[in-house]
């Protein structure tokens, strides 16, 4: 007898399933750097913040920016805005009736991830170089 239960996959086989289709890798980025985004902001805020509180203030968080790591989070959340910003052009345009068949779907998908790999490699190079 065969059964229309639901099954259960392991992490590893939904990583397998979902890692050879474009649209599941735009869709799980989207996801993540919305997250990122998210838990981001409130501290680019308190940087921005304490720049223009007093000269002081700015004299501290350009000390701060001398430091690789606070370079590279601030590179983490803008990658995390530039994918997230062109993700969301493309589902706004699906949601407009262009792109949201299985075809052109995977085609708008495949040029949203080359788009935004473009744009995360450019702020590589002009926050952390």
């Amino acid at each position: 007898m065969k059964s229309n239960r639901p099954v259960n996959l392991s992490m590893g086989q939904v990583l397998e399933v979902n890692l050879k289709s474009p649209v599941a890798i735009a869709s799980i980025l989207h996801r993540l750097s919305g997250v990122i985004v998210f838990l981001l902001v409130p501290v680019l805020l308190w940087i921005l913040d304490k720049s223009l509180s007093s000269p002081e203030g700015f004299a501290q968080v350009q000390a701060v920016f001398d430091s690789f790591i606070v370079r590279f989070i601030v590179w983490v959340f803008v990658a995390g805005l530039i994918f997230h910003f062109i993700a969301g052009i493309k589902h706004l345009l699906a949601d407009q009736g262009i792109a949201e068949e299985l075809q052109s779907g995977r085609v708008a998908a495949t040029i949203s991830l080359i788009l935004s790999a473009i744009g995360i490699v450019a702020a590589f190079v002009w926050i952390v170089l």
